[in-house]
């Protein structure tokens, strides 16, 4: 049972969402060619994409759990898929400041 109104806890909807982008994207703005594509849209989508959507919409259910409000629970959320871009192919810190002196 998902309580209603909340998108966020149900991953079909960003499954159907990936399928509408895929078929938006290969349209001709006909029937058939809709009817062609939607077999081919359902297939477009990753397991590990779809795996993705399952963690978060689980982050999105422990926050409720513990209490958080919407706007709190999509901060506590984001903290997940926030991350700080680094990159392999930098100078570290130590080295850069031995060249400083």
């Amino acid at each position: 049972y998902l309580p209603k109104f909340h998108c966020e806890l149900n991953f079909i909807e960003f499954f159907w969402g990936a399928v509408k982008k895929y078929l938006r994207k290969n349209c001709d703005y006909t029937f058939q060619t809709l009817q062609m594509n939607m077999p081919k849209g359902l297939r477009s989508v990753d397991i590990k994409t779809i795996r993705k959507w399952e963690h978060r919409m689980i982050r999105w259910m422990e926050a409720y759990r513990g209490g958080l409000g919407a706007q709190d629970a999509q901060l506590k959320v984001k903290e997940f898929s926030s991350r700080q871009y680094t990159s392999h192919r930098r100078v570290p810190e130590t080295l850069a400041r031995q060249f400083d002196q």
